[in-house]
């Protein structure tokens, strides 16, 4: 799954457009390395996401398998590390 597609599908963002821009602007890492909002995601990369403010990393559990999923349910797809 594309991992602008994967940041909306599991509520990390609340549009894909929004998504795409963080990819385009560098704000976003898989594994350490700034990635396109093409790049894949696999079942336990480290997303990274680069705030003012500090950075947030999630670890992927779990690819979903629809468009979008409950925020009740983000826990099965990510686990918050920092």
């Amino acid at each position: 799954m594309r991992i602008d597609k994967f940041l909306n599908a599991v509520n990390i963002t609340k549009r894909r457009s929004v998504a795409q821009d963080m990819l385009s602007n560098g704000v976003v890492a898989i594994n350490d390395k700034v990635v396109k909002p093409s790049k894949n995601v696999e079942v336990g990369d480290v997303i990274t996401l680069t705030y003012l403010k500090g950075e947030k990393k999630y670890e992927v559990l779990q690819l979903p398998t629809t468009k979008s999923t409950s925020k009740s349910l983000q826990d099965t797809f990510i686990k918050e590390l920092s």
